[in-house]
């Protein structure tokens, strides 16, 4: 009796382990889209995206690169480069209103992620993270944040992290986010008042929601959602959502 007490005890106390990090950011409409932008997304083929691609307000002219091919409902393109749709503001309803209610959506996210308080870790190596390990948690920092080497984020498949930096996110030339104990992409939000850029090779992990532009360059490689409010730029790129 004594035992099975104990081994009831025990599952409990496992069931009961809790995730680690900050509360999740919803990014409600805004997370159907592995690429949503304000002002426009262009790519230098050939990108592979994985995912649906949208820009609001802003017409279809806005995708460039892409060699769209409108469907017959004219709600929305196709596209070589896209395993998926493509969206922007002049195609048939109800795309445009749609697409209204997700860029709401994205300011709606960038501005709860900005405005989490409590940091768990402030201006962490003075933003120059290349080599470190990152735990779940809340991180801030008030300038722009640098990545030399490649940096881990190492965690469970339930913990969180949202990384704020005031100023620009940059990943160096072949630097890699590289996750680990089960750590899942979507689970990672940076949050990014500057702008977001990376070098050729580099590779990225996570939601972005960007203040300002994104750009990967030449054989960049995203497992990960880019929000924009201006503008993604890809070049050779591929990006997985």
């Amino acid at each position: 009796m004594l035992s099975s007490l104990f081994t009831i005890s025990f599952l409990a106390a496992l069931g009961s382990v809790a995730a680690v990090g900050p509360a999740a950011v919803n990014l409600r409409t805004a997370g159907n889209y592995a690429i949503l932008a304000k002002t426009g997304v262009s790519t230098v083929p050939p990108s592979v995206i994985t995912g649906s691609v949208a820009v609001s307000p802003i017409a279809a002219a806005a995708l460039t690169g892409f060699s769209l091919t409108l469907d017959s409902t004219g709600e929305f393109s196709t596209s070589g480069q896209v395993v998926g749709k493509l969206f922007a503001a002049s195609y048939a309803v109800p795309t445009p209103a749609t697409l209204t209610v997700a860029i709401g959506d994205l300011g709606t996210a960038f501005t709860d992620a900005t405005g989490r308080v409590n940091p768990n870790f402030s201006n962490l190596a003075s933003g120059a993270i290349g080599g470190l390990i990152l735990a779940p948690g809340l991180y801030k920092w008030t300038t722009g944040v640098s990545i030399g080497s490649d940096v881990t984020i190492a965690g469970g498949a339930t913990d969180t992290w949202i990384f704020q930096v005031s100023g620009t996110l940059t990943i160096a030339a072949a630097k890699k986010m590289v996750l680990t104990g089960g750590a899942l992409a979507s689970n990672i939000v940076w949050v990014v008042t500057g702008a977001v850029t990376a070098s050729a090779g580099s590779h990225l992990e996570g939601v972005i929601l960007g203040k300002t532009s994104i750009t990967l360059q030449t054989g960049t490689t995203a497992n990960s959602r880019l929000l924009s409010q201006t503008f993604v730029a890809l070049q050779k790129a591929t990006v997985t959502n």
